[in-house]
């Protein structure tokens, strides 16, 4: 074995022993400057000389470089958006009310019709002949409500001679009797004619719209989504014609939460960015009172004019809906952070030194993100504020004022 092996293991084992019995060796300093010390110094200097000491470390610990944005308080224009979708206005399938075949020819889809122009021409068929026949009935009938009335006053004047001769003496009350009889039952005759009149009068008007709904008519101005019916096809009653759509105005429909449905009112400015880039505004024109079950959302719609009939049904639109203006600071999302007890807030700079300042989020912008709860100016750290805490020393570099 080498000499310098037998170094080397002394000093290992020297070390060793010294690791182990540190804190001993420390304990015993201590208590040997302690007593030392409350020998030989004044408890009021030794206070004062930890305090210097503190004040010392504090004034030369290093200050954290950030980076500051000042801030001023502005009007921000607060709102909601909701996504969804282009709805027409009106949507109606248009049926035959009676049975014929079609006569007409028929019209193609996406042909713009005026509210009462021709869709489907049924065959009248025999219906006008059903109309004749009850406007001859109905002068029949005339006519024998005109003799069951006349009839009435004869008999009438009949019974009042018989009272009058029966108040001289020379008539009897069995002749009285019996004209009262046949005045009464010629006024049956007459309620009996006047209700067979109303009968023939209500069979002219079945008729007549009968007739009528050989005509199939647009309910409203629109654009056909469908071809009429063909030339020749048999409708029943309740066949589809065509179905007509309304698209001006058109409505906007999406579904707020229950949180954004209590701050929107009907007659609210609204407006849309369509799925083509084309935006639009109008007005909130109906908010559900009832919520949807599976999602527990409200529907919200929002009409606004097509005169050019661009916008289609069925378009996904973002619909933004505006709410009343606060007041907010225009931040960038990466200066938002959260303290120690989790709470969401800024860290601004006031005279070199960093402060937490809870905040909350009014709305997202393109340029960062809209917040309240600042001063109305404010010198917000945008880089650097997750390296300092509260009363940290900060060396501040300034950004563009915003």
């Amino acid at each position: 074995m080498r000499f310098s092996s037998i170094i080397i293991a002394i000093i290992v084992c020297a070390g060793i022993a010294g690791f182990i019995f540190r804190n001993d060796i420390k304990a015993l300093i201590n208590t040997s400057s302690s007593n030392y010390v409350e020998k030989n110094e004044d408890p009021a200097k030794i206070e004062n000389s930890s305090k210097e000491i503190k004040d010392f470390n504090k004034n030369t610990q290093k200050s954290v470089s950030v980076l500051v944005q000042k801030s001023n308080e502005q009007e921000v224009t607060n709102g909601i958006l909701l996504r969804g979708q282009t709805e027409a206005f009106k949507s109606v399938q248009v049926k035959a009310e009676t049975y014929g075949s079609v006569i007409s020819q028929p019209i193609r889809k996406g042909t713009f019709v005026k509210n009462g122009e021709l869709l489907c021409e049924l065959e009248v068929g025999t219906k006008s002949d059903v109309l004749s026949e009850a406007k001859e009935a109905l002068a029949l009938s005339n006519d024998e409500l005109q003799a069951s009335i006349n009839q009435y006053q004869l008999r009438i004047q009949a019974a009042e001679r018989q009272k009058s001769l029966l108040k001289r003496g020379v008539g009897t009350e069995a002749a009285v009797e019996a004209a009262q009889l046949s005045a009464s039952s010629a006024e049956t005759q007459s309620l009996s004619k006047r209700q067979a009149v109303a009968n023939v009068e209500a069979r002219i008007n079945r008729a007549t719209t009968e007739l009528n709904n050989t005509k199939i008519i647009a309910p409203f101005d629109g654009l056909l989504e469908t071809d009429t019916a063909e030339y020749g096809d048999f409708m029943q009653t309740g066949a589809l014609c065509g179905t007509l759509l309304s698209l001006n105005p058109i409505k906007l429909v999406g579904y707020a939460t229950e949180t954004q449905v209590s701050r929107i009112e009907v007659g609210t400015n609204a407006g849309a960015k369509l799925i083509n880039g084309d935006t639009v505004s109008g007005n909130v024109s109906f908010i559900s009172r009832s919520a949807d079950p599976t999602t527990r959302t409200f529907l919200v719609e929002t009409t606004v004019s097509n005169d050019d009939y661009n916008i289609r049904e069925g378009s996904t639109a973002d619909i933004y809906i505006s709410l009343a203006g606060v007041k907010g600071h225009l931040l960038p999302q990466s200066s938002l952070t959260l303290n120690s007890s989790g709470e969401l807030g800024v860290r601004v700079a006031i005279n070199n030194k960093a402060k937490f300042i809870p905040i909350q989020i009014i709305r997202d912008a393109e340029e960062g993100i809209w917040v309240t709860g600042l001063p109305n100016s404010a010198e917000v750290i945008v880089v650097g504020q997750e390296y300092v805490t509260d009363n940290s020393n900060i060396k501040v570099s300034y950004k563009d004022a915003k």
